[in-house]
């Protein structure tokens, strides 16, 4: 794919690599190609590379693609993730796998206990750098920043490229080869994209019609835990097999509705936009926003999960009078109107009163929406010598 041709040769020439690419077109192969090249070089007994990710979904999707991939190189690697048994990831660091793959809260775990130590670490990679950010993840990469060496290559890649991604750059990459396939907030060309204009009370049974209108397995996204569970009920009290994914849900929980989805046991996918990142599923006819996020560009990834590889699909939102600010700050990352479906009414509709108690509660449940906090670290290393990924250098606490 093109991310993977324009990345790939500087990689494997040992330098630092900024690659922004819509998801879905092989950006994890592009990082990890080179990685096991690379990898396969040096001496084994202790690990190599990091790889840092923003959701356990992701982290085990790109464990699945270093298996698959690094089998005949003999390449072996572990996953350091939030809501899994701490000793059974000891017993797999005592392995000397040549790869960790973690995402930042759970690593911190390990590093302030003693289990994981990162000055063996050659090669970084933070993938989906942008909804690291999104997620609050600054100070916790920065922490594992100044405990990695110095002398080290780094990867990063992201989906979309905001203004304080800037900082994270030059905190963590040296004189780096950009790789631009596509614009920052560019969506994939294979994806049709409408909003249908409606109000809160209206939407369950507007998402009823449109999966009831075809047959394509559908992924609905909410902005809260809660309304993920109440559209999860209502589908399947209609008969449709459906599954639900958030940050609530247990690994294993979150595995089997991933798996399920992605052999066809569940044709509708129910998820919160933190739970979503790392959703590797091919052919997903369907993004039904059922709310708009609030961050647009959350908009880019979330449709992102469908027209991958060069296929199509469709992207549709709901969309109440509410909504019209955040619909226009997506117009505007976008650089056009999303059209209006046939038959997707105008912002006048609903009751302003309905939605003024609906965005409390709203407001309410997405404070809840949190990723997994670790526990505070000291590093003992001095700070990193370059900017630190909030804008400036940081200072060992006492």
């Amino acid at each position: 794919t093109p991310i993977q041709e324009q990345a790939i040769p500087p990689a494997l020439a040992g330098r630092d690599v900024i690659g922004c690419a819509q998801t879905g077109t092989g950006k994890t192969a592009a990082f990890v190609i080179p990685m096991i090249e690379r990898l396969s070089a040096l001496p084994k007994g202790q690990p190599k590379a990091l790889i840092l990710a923003p959701t356990r979904e992701l982290a085990l999707q790109t464990l699945t693609t270093i298996e698959k991939l690094g089998r005949s190189r003999r390449i072996s690697a572990t996953v350091i993730v939030g809501g899994a048994d701490m000793q059974a990831q000891v017993r797999g660091l005592r392995q000397r796998p040549d790869i960790l793959v973690a995402t930042p809260g759970r690593l911190l775990d390990h590093m302030w206990n003693g289990t994981i130590l990162l000055s063996s670490i050659t090669m970084l990679v933070l993938d989906e750098a942008d909804r690291m950010l999104d997620m609050g993840f600054a100070p916790q990469i920065n922490q594992i920043l100044d405990a990695l060496p110095e002398e080290r290559q780094t990867l990063l890649f992201s989906a979309t490229l905001p203004a304080d991604l800037a900082r994270l750059v030059q905190a963590s990459v040296n004189n780096p080869v950009r790789v631009m396939v596509a614009p920052s907030a560019t969506t994939a060309d294979g994806v049709t994209q409408a909003v249908h204009h409606t109000s809160h009370a209206d939407k369950s049974d507007l998402l009823l019609s449109l999966l009831g209108a075809d047959k394509d397995t559908a992924l609905v996204f909410t902005r809260t835990k809660h309304r993920a569970d109440r559209v999860g009920r209502m589908l399947d009290r209609a008969g449709h097999r459906v599954a639900v994914l958030h940050g609530d849900r247990s690994l294993s929980q979150r595995r089997a509705a991933l798996e399920g989805f992605r052999r066809g046991a569940f044709r509708v996918l129910v998820a919160t936009d933190i739970a979503a990142r790392g959703i590797d599923v091919a052919n997903i006819g369907h993004v039904i926003n059922f709310d708009l996020p609030n961050v647009p560009e959350d908009y880019v990834h979330r449709i992102g999960r469908t027209a991958r590889m060069k296929t199509t699909g469709r992207a549709t939102s709901f969309v109440t009078s509410e909504d019209a600010q955040q619909l226009r700050a997506i117009e505007r990352l976008l650089g056009q109107t999303v059209p209006v479906a046939p038959g997707g009414g105008s912002l006048a509709q609903a009751s302003p009163r309905e939605h003024q108690d609906i965005h409390r509660a709203s407001r309410s449940a997405v404070s809840q929406e949190r990723p997994d906090q670790p526990r505070s670290f000291r590093s003992r290393r001095r700070p990193h010598p370059r900017a630190s990924a909030h804008g400036t250098t940081t200072a060992p606490r006492p």
